[in-house]
């Protein structure tokens, strides 16, 4: 849902930014194969009753309808996404990142597949264009393990515990599915703090977004 807000927010703003999508597990001990569905998990994560794990679903599903997403969340499959993840370094290597990730989340919170499978990627992998019997044969072996374990590292460096989370000109931070409106607030504002640190020669500080909007702090 932050990544379609943003896409959007992307649209409305006339400057050229690159998207990098990076590499982060909510939960790295989870099992390929989860037993539990969606609600049982939240009830059993944040010591929520049954209804209120509903009713927190109905609301997210609401909000991504608000921007065009489908989300179906009754029958999701839970699953361990590290080989989810190899698959979009491999596709990254050869430039297909974005429609890889774009495929898998699609795959995951519409379309009730079990990302964890290797089976289920290597067809989602194929519908992308990339090669059938390298995917197979990369999610067989322990290929890109390593680039994803540097990115999780990165992402703990920086003190990431959730997501999502953006990381902007690596130096601004914004997280949680913000309203495309302060996307582009902060982007704005980004462009611009940054347009004029060039011009003066100084380092800037940092932008701080919550859900309450963004600001850049006082010297």
């Amino acid at each position: 849902m932050g990544k379609k807000r943003l896409e959007d927010a992307i649209q409305k703003i006339n400057h050229p930014i690159e998207v990098i999508y990076r590499c982060f597990e909510l939960d790295p001990t989870s099992p390929r194969d989860v037993k539990e569905n969606i609600y049982e998990k939240l009830s059993k994560k944040y010591g929520m009753s049954m209804e209120q794990a509903r009713a927190s679903t109905r609301n997210i599903v609401q909000m991504a309808k608000e921007v065009g997403l489908d989300y179906q969340l009754d029958n999701q499959i839970l699953t361990n996404t590290f080989d989810a993840h190899r698959l979009t370094m491999f596709a990254k290597a050869q430039g297909k990142m974005s429609e890889m990730t774009e495929r898998i989340l699609r795959a995951y919170f519409t379309e009730t597949k079990h990302i964890g499978d290797h089976a289920t990627l290597t067809d989602l992998a194929a519908e992308v264009g990339l090669d059938r019997e390298a995917v197979a044969a990369m999610l067989a072996s322990n290929e890109m393990a390593e680039a994803v374990q540097a990115d999780e590292q990165t992402a703990r460096e920086y003190g990431i515990t959730a997501v999502p989370f953006f990381l902007i000109n690596k130096k601004y931070a914004l997280t949680g599915a913000q309203p495309t409106e302060v996307f582009i607030e902060a982007i704005q504002k980004i462009i611009t703090t940054d347009e004029i640190t060039r011009l003066n020669g100084q380092d800037s500080d940092g932008l701080i977004c919550d859900e309450n909007g963004c600001e850049i702090p006082k010297k």
